[in-house]
Order: C-alpha cells, then sequence, then structure tokens
C-alpha cells in the first residue's frame, strides 16, 4: 500500500492563508488506512484550519467544505467532485501524490494543492507502523533472495552480500531499529533449501526499468485497447437490424 503523512499544519496554512471558499478532498483507501487522509484526517484538517482562522493567524476561508472519494486515483471516482470543484477556490488534496495529480489534470482549471506528503510503499508491522518493502524499480528480484528485496531494505542497495558494517544482524545505519537485510536474506534462503542461490553474482543494477528517462507508463494486455473495444461493438444500424 502507498504510505503517506501529513505535511505540517504551518506548510498547508501557508498555501491557503488567502483562499475564501475551500475544498478538502480526502481519500478513502492507501491514506485512510495508513491514517493520513481518510474521512477522519480530512475532519481534524478542517478543525485545525478553522481554529488557526478563530485564533487570529491570518487566515481568510470564509467557506472550508469537507468530502471524500474512494480512490483520486481514478477518474471515475472523481468525477461527481466537479460541481463542488468549481464552487471553491482551491482544493486541498488528502491523497498521495498520484491523486493529486489526477484532480489536477482532470480539472484543468481547478488549483489543486497537497496535504500530504507521499513516504513509500510498505506493509503494517503493528496498529499504526508501517515498514517500506518496495521501491517500484520495475525488475522484480525477490526469487533471487528468499522474498527479501535488497534493493528496498538494505540501507545500501547492495546486491552481493552485506557490506562492513553488518553485526549482529543488524544495519549500521541505524542498528538499533533496522535488521541487517542480508541477515534475512540468508536466513530465509537457508531455511528454504536455497542457499545455493548466494552463489551467482549478481550483475550491477539496471535501473533503466525504473525512474529512467522520465514517467513510465504500464498497458496491460489482458485490457483491450479503446479502439479495438469500439471497433468489437456492433453498430447502431446493425442494432437496428437485430
Amino acid at each position: 500500500m502507498i504510505i503517506a503523512e501529513r505535511k505540517p499544519l504551518p506548510e498547508i496554512i501557508a498555501n491557503v492563508r488567502d483562499v475564501d471558499r475551500l475544498l478538502i478532498v480526502g481519500c478513502n483507501t492507501c491514506v485512510a488506512i495508513c491514517l493520513a487522509g481518510g474521512e477522519k484526517e480530512v475532519a481534524v484538517l478542517g478543525s485545525l484550519l478553522r481554529l488557526a482562522r478563530n485564533n487570529g493567524e491570518g487566515l481568510k476561508l470564509g467557506q472550508i467544505t469537507e468530502t471524500c472519494v474512494e480512490r483520486q486515483c481514478e477518474e471515475e471516482f472523481n468525477a461527481p467532485l466537479a460541481e463542488a470543484i468549481a464552487a471553491h477556490d482551491v482544493v486541498l488534496s488528502m491523497a498521495c501524490g498520484v491523486g493529486v495529480q489526477t484532480l489536477a489534470e482532470q480539472f484543468p482549471d481547478a488549483i489543486v494543492y497537497p496535504a500530504l506528503n507521499t513516504i513509500s510503499m510498505g506493509r503494517p508491522e503493528e496498529p499504526g507502523t508501517w515498514d517500506e518493502r518496495c521501491l517500484g524499480c520495475g525488475n522484480c528480484v525477490l526469487d533471487k533472495f528468499g522474498g527479501v528485496c535488497p534493493i528496498t531494505r538494505c540501507s545500501k542497495s547492495l546486491l552481493n552480500g552485506p557490506c562492513g558494517g553488518s553485526a549482529n544482524g543488524r544495519c549500521e545505519v541505524d542498528p538499533e531499529n533496522l535488521e541487517c537485510a542480508w541477515q534475512l536474506i540468508y536466513d530465509r534462503l537457508s531455511r528454504i533449501g536455497q542457499l545455493e542461490r548466494l552463489y551467482a553474482v549478481e550483475p550491477a543494477k539496471d535501473w533503466s526499468t525504473s525512474h529512467y528517462g522520465g514517467p513510465r507508463r504500464t498497458t496491460s494486455a489482458k485490457w483491450p485497447s479503446q479502439s479495438a473495444a469500439r471497433s468489437a461493438m456492433p453498430s447502431k444500424r446493425e442494432d437496428m437490424r437485430r
């Protein structure tokens, strides 16, 4: 899941200080799960901005409207927002960076500001704690390393064994909080009987499948193109014949 956290309140206030009609839009998927941008967080941010306004911090904010959609990263869920967006001066998006950009592209005349900082892709470890697990590098190597990603979980993204600072299964970058990824890899491969994988020398990481040469576009062959879908549909004349 995508993990985010709310921006510092002073940073948000700086963007909306002179705004009269503000629309705060939450997202009920990833950022709701990590307690950053769901309905409750939208309500909290709205209350904080009203308090700041009422406490004489120089905010205009004559109208603050709060709402949520299921996923801001998909236009179909944002479509019902059209009327509300047109009726407000600024949209404050409590979605990840993808959701913020989707709103801005879908409603090109709207001013859309982010209320969150997008942190990582990870998994919940315990209530209120999420650990990063994937960098989205576009060339997954989990099959080679026992399901432990050295790109993400090794602080130095080493592919051929631990650095000299690894000690007692801990990472030298933060021994108190970080396990050595290569200790995890060794333990995992040993447990599943695949230690021989460590004899292979992994070449330098090919970052061309990651954020190299601009943003990536992924198209699934399972989905027909729009033109193919249209050509597969019967024409109106054919429908009338039937």
